[in-house]
């Protein structure tokens, strides 16, 4: 089995992807590749809450002609997503994209598909090679052993043309389905793995059947690089895979929050104030432990066990610094004082 630190080193971009490299963080945008400026300013979002790689539906020409555009607005590597029409793949090579996606299922033209190698040959591109289960090759049954067989199709012509720049994704909605098929993978291809669990639901399901199915993926020490799919804001993907990450003891310049789950006790308003403060910290590389709490019973104590952290009272809060408690502070300045302190950590 290649296993995530025996992979092929490939770069994309000013990054590094497979070996002894970290785990690469990646999402999708959901605006329209055309709309420039919704683009590039969805990207930046993205990069200050720490995505690594991001790609963007390539549907037509005006979309492959924005590319340049793109890259020029941004700071990390865009990978062009590509189906069924190949020529919008060789506009987004002569645009200067970092990475082509390709999909097996509705890329078949053998031509077409040396065309887009060579390009990327020569201008040292790589490739992903994207299976999905719910895109098979027509006539395809959706198992893992056919998954994996789309996949050699395509890789199989790459390395006759001794192209060796490859990312494989081999997903599934299913969990058990791309568990399979991802271990199958490592035992097949030398190339590193883009994982994930695609297509997995709303923010509140997919979150869970994409942390059931990373952990179990991550935990085999397969996967390079990981998006977390959900049917929502890309912001919430970047925030979900640092955090599964974090658990998996992957990364470890992510903050950790705690906070309590609120009840008849709670007398300030500690549900927005936690989710302001849990989205501010995603755009903080720091290992540190914030604590907010909204009473004094489990409060002080969780507080104190906090690098920063703070305990709620009647419409205002005491706020701990490594263990020690610093000042009281009204309830409508917790976030700007919480804010404040995070910032001098």
């Amino acid at each position: 089995m290649y296993l995530r630190n025996q992979t092929r080193v490939v770069k994309v971009g000013n990054r590094f992807l497979g070996g002894n490299n970290p785990i690469l963080i990646q999402s999708m945008t959901n605006t329209k590749t055309k709309d420039v400026e919704a683009t590039i300013k969805q990207i930046l979002r993205l990069e200050e809450l720490g995505c690594d790689i991001i790609r963007v539906a390539v549907l037509d020409k005006e979309d492959a002609y924005s590319i340049s555009k793109i890259k020029a607005g941004i700071h990390i590597p865009l990978v062009a997503d590509i189906h069924f029409d190949p020529e919008l793949a060789l506009i987004a090579i002569s645009e200067g994209v970092d990475k082509i996606r390709l999909n097996p299922g509705n890329i078949r033209d053998k031509d077409k598909i040396k065309e887009i190698v060579e390009r990327c040959k020569e201008k040292q591109i790589p490739i992903r090679i994207g299976v999905n289960a719910g895109s098979l090759p027509k006539g395809y049954e959706v198992n893992a052993k056919n998954m994996v067989r789309a996949a050699h199709e395509h890789i199989d012509i790459l390395e006759e043309l001794d192209f060796h720049d490859i990312v494989l994704s081999i997903k599934a909605s299913n969990v058990d389905l791309a568990l399979e098929a991802y271990k199958l993978a490592s035992e097949e291809f030398p190339y590193p793995l883009h994982i994930g669990i695609t297509e997995s639901g709303t923010a509140f399901k997919g979150l869970i059947t994409s942390s059931i199915g990373l952990d179990r993926i991550l935990s085999l020490g397969i996967g390079n690089t990981i998006r977390v799919s959900l049917t929502d804001k890309p912001e919430f993907e970047i925030m979900a895979a640092k955090d599964i990450l974090k658990e998996l003891k992957l990364i470890d310049n992510v903050p950790t929050l705690t906070s309590c789950p609120t009840c008849g006790r709670t007398q300030i308003d500690l549900i927005p104030i936690a989710k302001e403060v849990e989205e501010y910290l995603y755009t903080v590389n720091k290992n540190i432990h914030v604590a907010v709490m909204g009473c004094i019973v489990n409060g002080p104590g969780e507080a104190r066990e906090a690098d920063l952290g703070i305990a709620g009272g009647k419409g205002e809060a005491l706020i701990f610094k490594k263990g020690v408690p610093l000042r009281k502070i009204d309830e409508k300045d917790i976030i700007a004082e919480l804010k404040k302190e995070i910032d001098s950590m």
